[in-house]
């Protein structure tokens, strides 16, 4: 089969040459390709110059804020006491200015007494009857009722002729075994000797009184042994038991015993106080 040569290869070829028709779109490219490169280059110009000015600009120094001259203030000199008088008696103006705005337009009434208000007549009234002496009859009933109401349990009370012990029953075992053992630290103690029958009474409610007020948790109440009195039993020491349970102390008192040897045994009563 014989074969027919290419026209490229034919000796003396010219290459092909583009066809007319399409040379107005290749230069429209060409043209559009152009400008497109002419934008970019402007846009990298530009930036490139905004970044040059912002390195001038970081570079070149602030100029320091203008600070405003103060106000020129002259010192004062007057003392301390001179300004306090003086601010009293701006105040003072300031006090009758405003009185004055307060009772404008008030009309004194003058010589018209249609309006006033006039105080009542001074009325004698009798001599009051002298405060009576003596005891109070009612002490006793506001004892009792305040006994009722502060204690609100009554009082167990046992004396051998030795030992002398009292609790209110609702009083917690554990906390009354510890007092009749002495086992509770002493937080104050009163010393009754030498005193009288009411001097004494007055002074231990005073105290325990005072004491409970201060938190106090057991007081030693020092009555003596009575060595020195009539018979040999002491004074103090066959009341103290009923002031303790009953009486005006009592409110204050949660359980009483003899207090041990060291803390003056027979002569001397632990006191624990309420709470």
């Amino acid at each position: 089969m014989k074969k027919w040569p290419h026209p490229s290869h034919e000796a003396g070829a010219k290459p092909a040459q583009p066809d007319p028709k399409f040379r107005p779109l290749e230069a429209q490219l060409k043209k559009l390709a152009d400008d497109k490169r002419r934008e970019e280059a402007q846009k990298q110009a530009q930036a490139k110059g905004a970044r040059a000015k912002e390195v001038e600009l970081a570079r070149k120094p602030k100029p320091p804020p203008s600070a405003e001259p103060a106000a020129s203030r002259r010192p004062s000199t007057l003392t301390l006491d001179e300004h306090r008088e003086l601010e009293s008696m701006r105040k003072a103006e300031d006090d009758d200015f405003f009185f004055r705005r307060l009772m404008a337009g008030v009309v004194p009434l003058g010589g018209d007494e249609r309006g006033r208000v006039t105080t009542a007549p001074k009325v004698d009234t009798p001599a009051s009857a002298p405060a009576p002496t003596g005891p109070d009859p009612d002490e006793q009933v506001r004892l009792h009722l305040m006994q009722l109401v502060e204690g609100g349990a009554r009082f167990e009370v046992s004396d051998d002729g030795r030992r002398l012990e009292g609790r209110r029953l609702d009083l917690d075992p554990s906390a009354w075994r510890r007092v009749r053992r002495g086992e509770l630290p002493v937080d104050a103690r009163l010393d009754l000797h030498g005193k009288h029958s009411d001097e004494a009474r007055d002074s231990l409610e005073a105290f325990l009184r005072d004491r409970r007020a201060r938190r106090d948790r057991l007081v030693l109440v020092i009555h003596g042994r009575g060595e020195h009195s009539p018979g040999g039993a002491g004074v103090l020491r066959g009341e103290i038991g009923a002031w303790l349970s009953q009486g005006r102390a009592s409110q204050h008192v949660a359980a009483f015993a003899t207090a041990h040897a060291d803390d003056g045994g027979e002569g001397a009563l632990y006191v624990l106080l309420r709470p």
